[in-house]
């Protein structure tokens, strides 16, 4: 791959890429690299486009399975400081799509800002949580932004205002586009009064979903008003396991790596799930996690 002679030295190959998940599954990476700041990951995609290579943009990879045949094309992980960036304008928070979503709601505690507290637990960075419009207990991320600056696919840079985004449940029109920071309403409050928000909603999460083993969060989208984990429940799914990977015991809609689990098994059980809740309920389950292949 002829990458520019700055980038060259820099970019990895065949990088393994089940430790950059939460799931800790997927094969190699043809080409991975970290951009220490905009003009490099500029840089990067003008390379990959004229390569026309498929370009994928990893975050903290908590809500992907990758495959364990690996990917072909380059896998760009926005970890440097240049992407992690936090600061304040009035009761405004701005923050790089990197920053991972826990450092983003110490942030706001530490400057005594409300609002992001339901998404605390949520192990995502900004940028992942912005695209897939994440949220909890009857809320979502797309409510607080005014503004996301983004790359297209060509490197150029575009401001996004509230107006030009469409956010819906699990879903945005961000998708075409690298998102590089946001910003987002909060409003001001005593610290202990959020202090006791981010400890309620913790406990809730625990309750509701608490395990130790590698996962991905919540497998399908819940359909209409109802809960996929509900549906997945009922058709008696719980515990059962194919090779390393099990439906939890404690939320049906969660699968669990418990230890030596291949994505193949992982899809074995996806595709059970969705059997089982079609031929009951003639109800059909969409995927929340990405599948990379």
């Amino acid at each position: 791959m002829p990458w520019s002679e700055s980038l060259s030295k820099k970019i990895k190959t065949k990088v393994n890429l089940a430790g950059y998940t939460s799931f800790k599954i997927g094969g190699r990476a043809e080409y991975f690299f970290e951009p220490k700041n905009l003009k490099e990951l500029q840089q990067v995609l003008v390379s990959a486009k004229q390569a026309g290579l498929r370009v994928f943009i990893l975050g903290a990879g908590s809500n992907i399975l990758v495959s364990q045949a690996g990917l072909s094309g380059l896998v760009i992980r926005l970890s440097s400081k240049d992407f992690r960036k936090c600061s304040c304008l009035g009761s405004c928070i701005v923050a790089g799509s990197g920053l991972k979503l826990n450092a983003l709601i110490s942030f706001s505690k530490k400057k005594n800002l409300s609002g992001l507290e339901f998404l605390v637990g949520i192990p995502g960075t900004l940028g992942g949580c912005l695209m897939g419009n994440a949220g909890a207990w009857g809320k979502s991320i797309g409510e607080l932004v005014k503004q996301v600056g983004v790359l297209d696919y060509n490197g150029k840079l575009k401001l996004l205002t509230s107006k030009q985004l469409k956010f819906a449940y699990r879903k945005s029109n961000l998708n075409k586009y690298i998102i590089i920071w946001a910003k987002l309403k909060t409003h001001a409050a005593q610290k202990k009064v959020i202090v006791v928000k981010i400890s309620q909603y913790l406990l809730r999460r625990k309750q509701s979903q608490g395990n130790n083993l590698p996962n991905a969060g919540c497998i399908f989208k819940n359909p209409g008003q109802g809960s996929a984990g509900r549906l997945i429940d009922i058709c008696g799914l719980k515990g059962k396991a194919e090779g390393g990977a099990v439906i939890s015991k404690l939320h049906a809609n969660f699968i669990l790596n418990t230890g030596n689990a291949k994505s193949k098994d992982v899809l074995s059980l996806m595709d059970l799930m969705r059997k089982r809740v079609k031929e009951r309920f003639k109800i059909n389950l969409e995927p929340e996690i990405k599948i990379w292949e």
